[in-house]
């Protein structure tokens, strides 16, 4: 099976309680991502996700244009790795 990006944002900010989740969720069914979304016991919100590098990038772009007002802080790594997901969920 051939390599594909995969990338993790963490979100920062009050990105718990307000439907930060959900609206990760609705963002990606625009895309062609795979992954999931996750509250995380420090506050923050894990974005797991892999796809064509353009993509990401969009889907990253489109999250944090979205929930703006909720995010303080956004910490990205991306690698290159074999699929490890289908389809994109909330953890």
């Amino acid at each position: 099976m051939a390599d594909i990006h995969h990338t993790e944002v963490y979100f920062q900010g009050r990105v718990q309680g307000v439907g930060f989740r959900y609206a990760v969720l609705q963002v990606a069914k625009e895309f062609e991502v795979a992954g999931f979304v996750q509250n995380l016991t420090d506050g923050r919100v894990l974005v797991e996700a892999e796809a064509i590098p353009d993509e990401l990038d969009e889907f990253v772009a489109a999250i944090q244009e979205k929930m703006d007002g909720y995010i303080r802080k956004v910490e990205r790594s991306q690698r290159v790795r074999t699929p490890q997901f289908a389809g994109f969920v909330i953890r």
